[in-house]
């Protein structure tokens, strides 16, 4: 049971950060202890299928800090924000970067960007700052490059971006919509009467809405030309690097893969000796709940990246409730994703406080009738699209 014992070390000490020091610094540490004693048997092969999504991971959120740096972030927000529907229109637009532009790219640029909001607008800005991380859970399903954990899966049982959005896309259009509703029950956050009205920077928008339709299509069209997701990353970072002859190195998310890849190589080591098999197996609607549920669970207990590769190995059928639990279900504590992580430390930069019970508040509110929709239609789909 070593190698649970390393996992929970490493895992805990990227959480807690004993000492203030970096997240990555104890996984990794877990890790090289790991290769020292031999508890992963086959490193390569476990490291292997990790190597394409953290690729993408590297390169997608400097293409969102020069999508930033272009001024489509801000443009964008500004245009949903000129009426009387600026909380909905900022809700779209979350969804919307979530999906296409990755879950972690999302919270990093969208959180400042709506605490200025909420702020400039006299609304509660902890209520606006709430949607970029709600939505990183609850969007980040449609698409393999939504989500690290979509990669992963999509890596290890060659799932392509369609199969994604006939299975995945419907569950998380249901898990968004409804969760609109819960947060707007929970939070309620009013958009103002009058608002004033803001020039918006319509060049930022064409540029930024090219770069991302061209994303979008390299994404669903690239694999099947034999180009990776971060194949398309990099070519939209290079264009835009020329657009703004700005190359974003401190943006690159180094020691977040150092933690993914770390956490990997120790779930890999861990998820032979806990005999999940029973918790996973099955392909009927009674089991596709349990999956999903024990996942959600999971995702909360350990952290979702964790979660899913202890999971994964053991999962046939049911990849697809895996993958609705371990994205859409870890909203009740902070902890559960590295996107939530990294959510309440840019909110700690802004000035805005915001405690674990107050998230699992929210969340837990927002969570539960959210994954009931999305497992209900995950489950209405089945006779449809099979699976």
């Amino acid at each position: 049971m070593l190698s649970v014992v390393l996992l929970l070390l490493g895992l805990s000490g990227a959480i807690l950060r004993p000492n203030g020091l970096p997240a990555w610094v104890a996984p990794s540490a877990a890790a090289v202890a790991a290769l020292l004693f031999g508890t992963v048997a086959d490193p390569v092969g476990v490291v292997r299928p990790l190597a394409a999504p953290i690729a993408f991971l590297l390169l997608a959120v400097p293409l969102a800090a020069l999508l930033d740096r272009v001024g489509f972030f801000a443009a964008a927000a500004q245009a949903v924000g000129q009426g009387r529907h600026l909380i909905l229109g900022l809700w779209v637009l979350g969804a919307i970067v979530t999906t296409v532009l990755n879950l972690d790219a999302s919270v990093v640029l969208l959180t400042p960007l709506y605490v200025r909001i909420g702020r400039r607008c006299g609304l509660d800005p902890l209520a606006l700052a709430f949607q970029p991380v709600l939505l990183s859970c609850l969007a980040s399903s449609a698409l393999p490059i939504s989500n690290l954990t979509n990669l992963i899966a999509a890596s290890a049982r060659h799932l392509s971006a369609t199969s994604f959005l006939v299975h995945l896309g419907p569950p998380s259009l249901a898990a968004t919509v409804v969760g609109w509703f819960a947060y707007r029950r929970v939070l309620g956050p009013v958009a103002p009467s009058q608002l004033e009205a803001m020039k918006v920077d319509r060049r930022a928008l064409v540029v930024g809405g090219a770069v991302i339709a061209a994303v979008l299509v390299g994404f669903v069209v690239g694999p099947r030309q034999g180009l990776p997701a971060w194949g398309v990353a990099l070519a939209a970072d290079v264009v835009l690097i020329a657009l703004t002859r700005v190359v974003p190195v401190r943006d690159i998310p180094w020691g977040t893969a150092l933690v993914a890849g770390s956490l990997g190589l120790l779930a890999g080591g861990a998820s032979a000796p806990l005999h999940l098999g029973r918790l996973f197996a099955g392909s009927g609607n009674l089991d596709l709940l349990r999956i999903t549920a024990v996942s959600a669970f999971g995702a909360n207990l350990v952290n979702n990246l964790p979660a899913l590769l202890v999971a994964l190995p053991h999962t046939g059928a049911g990849v697809w409730a895996l993958l609705a639990g371990v994205n859409i279900g870890p909203l009740v504590l902070i902890t559960g994703t590295l996107a939530a992580l990294l959510w309440q430390a840019s909110l700690r930069r802004l000035g805005v406080e915001v405690s674990a019970a107050r998230f699992a508040s929210v969340g837990v509110r927002v969570l539960v009738p959210a994954l009931a929709a999305a497992t209900a239609v995950l489950l209405l789909l089945r006779p449809v699209v099979g699976g």
